[in-house]
């Protein structure tokens, strides 16, 4: 635990702000403008390098969080939830909150975060007025990277 410790420490001196869809985009659903990868002993995280940007997905991963709470069968709110479910919220969020904004775009990963959330904004007025009902249905039914098979 300490080497954990001492790990998340060396990581938040490293980077000002952590992404906020960081595990999306570490498991290929989305890629952002601002995302900027670096490597810390044998892992990879990745820093946003965009204030407006982080303050604006940090709102939209709480709102994410709180309007998938029921369906996800969850009542803790309080920071990330665990990580299947975490990975559930940001890629299904995301790629919910495209296929509402682009549905031409199909099931395609999601190319650019920040400028989703300002298309989002630019269509919906603010990230309040987006149309979580939808989008939740999408993080639920979002499948992340499936283990592979035991050979038995």
């Amino acid at each position: 635990m300490v080497e954990e410790d001492e790990y998340r420490s060396t990581y938040h001196s490293v980077t000002e702000r952590r992404c906020v869809f960081e595990k999306a985009v570490l498991s290929h659903h989305c890629a952002c403008t601002f995302a900027t990868r670096f490597y810390l002993a044998d892992r990879e995280g990745i820093a946003c390098d965009a204030t407006a940007a982080h303050r604006r997905c940090q709102h939209l991963i709480t709102l994410l969080r709180e309007n998938a709470r029921f369906a996800l069968k969850t009542t803790l709110l309080e920071g990330e939830l665990p990580h299947a479910k975490e990975i559930k919220v940001q890629g299904g969020g995301l790629l919910g909150l495209q296929r509402v904004l682009r549905p031409d775009l199909g099931k395609k990963n999601v190319a650019d975060v920040a400028a989703l959330t300002v298309l989002g904004e630019n269509t919906f007025g603010s990230l309040e007025q987006f149309p979580y009902q939808e989008i939740v249905k999408s993080i639920v039914t979002f499948e992340g990277r499936r283990r592979p098979r035991s050979k038995r």
